[in-house]
């Protein structure tokens, strides 16, 4: 079994308040979890309008993708208008 996890620092440039935070961070996990099959949820930073922490597991029976889905992660986060990727730290590992 691959587990693979990723913890992702966010600065929301778009938000202006918790509500515009909690708008914009519920769309994105719910697309995250939905589309790919993961557990997401912010870990930290909740009190701070401007920026949030991510963190994000899945697990596979291949490394490759694992990979793969937690790049379709960032790449999701990382296109979105309000949000900035600040960095994204990765670790797949064998269970």
């Amino acid at each position: 079994m691959i587990v693979g996890t990723l913890e992702l620092s966010l600065r929301l440039d778009g938000a202006f308040s918790l509500k515009d935070k909690r708008r914009v961070l519920r769309s994105l996990l719910d697309h995250a979890r939905r589309d790919f099959k993961v557990s997401a949820a912010e870990v930290d930073d909740h009190d701070l309008w401007n920026s949030a922490i991510i963190g994000v597991a899945c697990v596979s029976n291949d490394s490759a993708h694992a990979e793969s889905i937690l790049q379709s992660v960032i790449d999701l986060f990382d296109t979105h208008p309000e949000v900035a990727v600040e960095s994204a730290d990765k670790h797949i590992e064998r269970q």
